[in-house]
C-alpha cells in the first residue's frame, strides 16, 4: 500500500501506435477510485501519436510529466512496433521516470523495459503470442508467459489487453484494499479478481453432449469455503466423474480445483483482515483454513507477508 499526500499522479505514457484500448484502461479503472488517483496522459515528446486504428490520437503532456509521476504505465503497441533499439526519444522519456516510482507495463510494453535495462534480473510476463520472441530478446529476464501479471517489485509487468484492467485492479487493492476494488469493478462492470498467477489463455471448448459447465459448481463452492470441500464433493455436485470435472474445470478456469479453493480462500481472508478484527485463527476458520499456520503459509505464497503485517496496512489505512 502506497501512502502519498492527495492524489496518487499516475502518468500514461502513450508511444507510437499504441493500442486506444490499452491507453485507456488506466483511466477508467483508476479513474473510478474515488479521486484517489490523478491519470494523465503524455507521448515521449508531447506531440499526438498514432494509434494501431485508423485515428491519431492527442495528449495533453509531453515527458516532463514523468518526473512527477508515483505511478508509470507504458501502454503495448502491436508487435511490428516492437523496439529492436530504444528509440533515443524513448529512452529520454524513460530516464525522467523518478527512482522510487511504480512502473507499469501493458501487454507488448515489457518489451520497452526490458530494452530499457529494467526488467534484467527480474521476473516478468508480456502476451503470451510474444513470449518467445522476448525470451530470445532478453534472456537476462526471468520470463513467466503463463501469467497474467507478476510484481517485482517496484515493477510491474501484464499479459493481454484484459490482464491491463487485472493490472489496474490490483493496484487499487494494494493501494486501497479489496472493498474499493470490488467497487471499482463493479462500476466499470469487470471481474473484480483474477490473481496474477492465473493462467493467460484458457481453452473453452464447447461442452460435450449431456454435460454442463463448472460455473454452477464453482458459485456453489464459494457459498461453502468454510466447509472441508474436496475434489470428490465438487465432482459430486458437478455430477461428474472426478477425472471429467478436473480435466473440465481446468479447461474453464485455467488452474486445478484445488488450486482455485486456496484462491478464493485467500481472497476471503484478505477481505476479512481488511474489514474486521477476528482473530487470525477464527478468519482461518471463516474461509476454511485447517489453522491460522496455514493461513499465514498461504497468504505469504500468495502476497508475500502475514496476516498480521497485511492488517496492520490496512488498518493504518483506514
Amino acid at each position: 500500500m502506497r501512502a502519498t499526500a492527495g492524489p496518487e499522479r499516475v502518468a500514461v505514457l502513450a508511444l507510437d501506435g499504441v493500442y486506444p484500448f490499452e491507453l485507456g484502461i488506466p483511466s477508467r479503472i483508476l479513474g473510478a477510485a474515488g479521486g484517489r488517483y490523478e491519470v494523465m496522459t503524455c507521448s515521449v515528446d508531447g506531440r499526438p501519436v498514432r494509434s494501431s486504428a485508423d485515428f491519431t490520437i492527442g495528449v495533453e503532456h509531453g515527458p516532463e510529466l514523468l518526473e512527477t509521476a508515483d505511478t508509470v504505465v507504458v501502454s503495448s503497441v502491436p508487435p511490428a512496433y516492437l523496439p529492436t533499439e530504444l528509440p533515443e526519444a524513448v529512452a529520454a522519456a524513460l530516464a525522467r521516470i523518478r527512482p522510487d516510482a511504480r512502473i507499469v507495463s501493458i501487454c507488448t510494453a515489457a518489451f520497452v523495459l526490458a530494452e530499457a535495462g529494467l526488467l534484467d534480473g527480474r521476473r516478468a510476463t508480456t502476451h503470451w503470442h510474444v513470449a518467445d520472441l522476448f525470451r530470445r530478446r532478453y534472456p537476462r529476464v526471468e520470463l513467466d508467459p503463463d501469467v497474467l501479471f507478476v510484481e517485482d517489485g517496484r515493477i510491474l509487468t501484464s499479459a493481454g489487453a484484459a490482464a491491463g484492467v487485472d493490472i489496474c485492479l490490483h493496484l487499487v487493492r494494494s493501494d486501497h484494499g479489496s472493498a474499493l476494488a470490488n467497487f471499482v469493478a463493479r462500476c466499470c462492470v469487470v471481474p473484480p479478481f483474477r490473481e496474477g498467477g492465473q493462467a493467460q489463455y484458457i481453452e473453452q471448448p464447447v461442452p460435450e453432449d449431456g454435460s454442463s459447465g463448472t460455473a454452477g459448481t464453482r458459485a456453489w463452492a464459494l457459498e461453502r469455503l468454510a466447509e472441508p470441500l474436496t475434489l470428490a464433493d465438487l465432482a459430486q455436485h458437478a455430477r461428474m466423474s472426478l477425472r471429467t470435472f478436473a480435466r473440465r474445470f481446468n479447461d474453464e478456469v485455467g488452474v486445478s480445483p484445488g488450486r482455485w479453493l486456496i484462491q478464493q480462500r485467500v481472497v476471503r481472508a484478505r477481505h476479512l483482515l481488511e474489514s474486521s478484527d477476528l482473530p487470525v485463527d477464527r478468519v482461518a476458520a471463516e474461509v476454511g483454513f485447517a489453522t491460522g499456520a496455514s493461513l499465514r503459509q498461504h497468504l505469504h505464497a500468495s502476497i508475500g507477508v502475514s496476516p498480521q503485517a497485511y492488517r496492520r496496512t490496512f488498518q493504518k489505512a483506514r
